[in-house]
């Protein structure tokens, strides 16, 4: 595990957070958390193919987790005139 796929899933998850900690906005917000999504997706996949359940279950866990900060930050009826 430590191919350009791997890598390309560890900063994601690194510019995720930071999108999500900085508190830059809502909408910034909101980016971080697909993002989250897709990185998340990506260890999947890259659990999966390298015999590494415990990442692949985590991040399917983190997949479902992150999936409802976008529906909170930009889908939610009672935020979606919060929007920056």
């Amino acid at each position: 595990m430590d191919g350009p796929l791997e890598w390309v899933a560890a900063i994601g998850t690194i510019i995720a957070a930071s999108l999500v900690a900085f508190d830059l906005g809502r909408r910034t917000t909101a980016w971080g958390f697909v993002l989250f999504c897709l990185v998340s997706a990506l260890w999947i996949g890259i659990g999966l193919t390298s015999d590494a359940m415990p990442i692949a279950a985590m991040n399917l866990i983190l997949l479902l987790i992150n999936a409802w900060g976008v529906w909170q930050y930009w889908f939610h009826p009672k935020n979606r005139k919060a929007k920056d």
